[in-house]
Parts: structure tokens; sequence; C-alpha cells
């Protein structure tokens, strides 16, 4: 296994890292809307979406891959009322590729943060 690690996208808060490779796999760890300078993205939930995809393009590309790689995307919502907004906004970065995906509310995410989203992508061979 190899760890992942960009000055790209925001540190870990806490003992994990940005994401893992094993094999031919990527798993990054979930990203919120942390600026890669640590600083939380005000409670807009098109800002907090748009700052989180950034974040993990910059963990895929540091682990040779990209969101084209991915195979499954796992995404959390502080209010699921959102739903539509984000899904709008996750089509513009999926154009044309639709990974499987799951999305669940959640009562509360790390930094009050709206949305967190993990994804699981093939390396570049």
């Amino acid at each position: 296994m190899q760890s992942v690690q960009t000055d790209k996208a925001p540190q870990a808060i806490g003992p994990y890292s940005q994401a893992i490779i094993n094999r031919d796999i990527v798993y990054t760890s979930g990203q919120i809307a942390l600026t890669p300078e640590g600083e939380m993205i005000e409670a807009d939930i098109v800002k907090q979406t748009h700052q989180v995809f950034q974040n993990l393009k910059a963990v895929l590309e540091e682990a040779d891959s990209s969101l084209q790689n991915v195979i499954k995307v796992s995404l959390f919502l502080a209010d699921m009322d959102d739903f539509a907004t984000v899904n709008e906004i996750y089509a513009e970065y999926f154009d044309g590729h639709q990974p499987a995906r799951s999305a669940v509310a959640v009562k509360t995410l790390p930094k009050n943060a709206l949305i967190e989203i993990d994804v699981i992508a093939n390396v570049r061979l």
C-alpha cells in the first residue's frame, strides 16, 4: 500500500491519509470544503460542493488518477434538501461518466460542513 499526500488539497484533520493506493485502486478519504490552506468555505452548498470536487481532483491527480477513473462515490449531506443542487454540480464533474454512487443524509459532518465526498478510483494504467 502507498499513502497519498498533496499540498494541493487540505491536510488530514486526523490520523489518516488523504488517500491510499492498493494495487491499482485509489481510495480517498472523505473531503469536506476546506481550502488547501485548511480554511473552511462559507456555509453555501454550491461553493462547498465545488471545493470538495477541487480537493478530490487534487488528491486523485497526486495518485495518478482522475475523476474519469472513479468507480464509486460516497456522498454525505448535512441536509437532503441540497440533493438536487448537489446533483447538478456533480453532473458537471462527471460529464459523460456515471460511477456507482451512494448518497446519504447525516446528522453532522466534521467542522459543520454541508457535504463530504469520498471516492474509489482506478489508478491510470
